[in-house]
């Protein structure tokens, strides 16, 4: 399905809103295969966990091939790739570094990109869990949010005041830049909840209630995105595109825009989310020159284009959508984080290395990397996302002990965020066979947490 929306994009504000298709539906939930040998199936059949992620991403691709009546001669050649290449990948000799080429292999092999990734990832212990044992009550509430108006649950509790709601998303914003999604996995339903309750109130402040909607709802886009339950990741920014389509507020309808980015980028869409950016940018244009909230959503927009563009491996595009973000991220505070995009001076920087390692330029990664001012941004997630882009530019110029360096600081950062990554697994599974780092012991501990050893 996709969003209909105005190209002419009015100032008044009837002229503002969306016009999105109702309820449009996406049911992509992604579960994961699991193959257990033998052994496997007896310890689970004595009742043990199984500790080790056994199936891994070249298994997954091979056994999709395989599922296609496919050689590995012929998927190479349908993705411009050696047969050499290809063995190492599904051999576990060859990592897969970029989103980019794993959003090309899922679509060649008609599969979604979870398949391919066996998200999502469970953990040992509840806190690095980070937010998986309440899914279930953040997909009821997200299911409730996304039904007709006046259609919900028989309610449990009189709902918080907006007052009280708008205290309590401020402070789950900060468990999100912080990362802690197990936190921010236990309060964020219950917001939801009482959310839902005040929007379909026809006494309440709905354009108040519809803003605090939208940016709870990017909470749960994320973290459910990261957690590999994309379907929920739709849902939440599904509801998101509803409040910018009542509020009709323009950047109310360019928060929801980039996060509808972000669902398609996760997901590999990459078309979609490159079209999801142009069209919000130009809608909100002849907005940017009077207004600062604008004027960041306009460059945050800009930088989900020059991601999606890397991966299309536009390198032209990519850089033009690059250093438009760069000028206007100049003019702008340089702790700014409107809507949660943190879109500053210092994050324009980080997407430069992510933009590098998309295009296949580890050189450049590296060289990016170490420009970055990466302390004077506020925000353990950005931070994770940073070292994890440049460790991926260390494994990429084969220099494992400083890939291995930057990975163990990612992860100190915000465990949470990086074991959760499939990027990170493929990464540290291979840096657990080197048997030459410096900090191998510590690589084989990650391995263990991550159930790679």
């Amino acid at each position: 399905m996709q969003l209909i929306c105005d190209k002419r994009f009015r100032r008044s504000k009837a002229d503002l809103r969306f016009r999105v298709l109702s309820h449009w539906q996406f049911f992509c939930q992604c579960r994961r295969s699991s193959v257990l040998s033998s052994k496997q199936a007896t310890a689970r059949g004595r009742g043990g966990d199984v500790a080790t992620e056994y199936v891994t991403q070249g298994q997954r691709i091979a056994r999709a091939r395989h599922r296609k009546g496919w050689d590995q001669a012929t998927l190479a050649e349908k993705i411009g790739r050696s047969v050499s290449w290809l063995s190492k990948v599904e051999n576990g000799r060859l990592p897969l570094d970029r989103m980019s080429v794993v959003g090309q292999l899922a679509e060649v092999l008609g599969v979604e990109v979870a398949e391919l990734t066996g998200q999502p990832y469970r953990h040992e212990t509840t806190e690095l869990d980070s937010g998986h044992a309440t899914v279930p009550e953040l997909r009821l509430a997200l299911q409730q949010a996304s039904l007709p108006s006046g259609v919900m649950l028989r309610a449990t509790r009189e709902p918080r005041s907006l007052q009280e709601l708008e205290a309590n998303v401020r402070l789950a914003e900060q468990l999100r830049q912080d990362a802690k999604f197990t936190a921010l996995g236990e309060v964020l339903p219950s917001i939801l909840t009482d959310l839902i309750a005040i929007t379909n109130d026809s006494s309440a402040d709905r354009d108040r209630a519809e803003a605090l909607m939208l940016r709870a709802c990017h909470m749960a886009r994320v973290s459910s995105n990261l957690l590999g339950h994309h379907d929920l990741g739709w849902t939440a920014v599904q509801r998101e595109l509803v409040a910018a389509h009542r509020v009709g507020a323009p950047d109310l309808v360019a928060a929801a825009s980039w996060d509808l980015c972000g669902v398609w980028l996760h997901e590999a869409q990459l078309d979609p989310a490159k079209d999801a950016a142009l069209s919000a940018l130009d809608q909100i244009e002849p907005h940017v020159s009077t207004d600062d909230t604008i004027k960041a959503m306009w460059g945050a927009l800009h930088l989900r284009a020059a991601v999606a563009y890397s991966r299309l491996w536009d390198q032209r595009e990519a850089e033009s959508h690059l250093e438009e973000a760069r000028r206007v991220a100049e003019v702008l505070p340089r702790d700014g984080n409107v809507f949660q995009t943190q879109f500053n001076q210092v994050n324009t920087t980080i997407h430069a290395v992510e933009v590098s390692m998309e295009l296949g330029r580890p050189r450049d990664v590296i060289s990016r990397a170490e420009h970055v001012e990466i302390a004077q941004i506020a925000s353990s997630e950005r931070q994770a996302h940073y070292w994890t882009c440049t460790a991926a530019g260390y494994h990429m110029n084969r220099k494992d002990n400083e890939a291995a360096d930057a990975l163990l600081r990612a992860d100190r950062i915000a465990p949470q965020h990086v074991r959760n990554r499939p990027l990170v697994r493929n990464i540290v599974r291979d840096l657990r066979d080197s048997g030459k780092l410096h900090r191998q012991r510590e690589i084989l501990n990650l391995a263990k947490v991550m159930r790679l050893l």
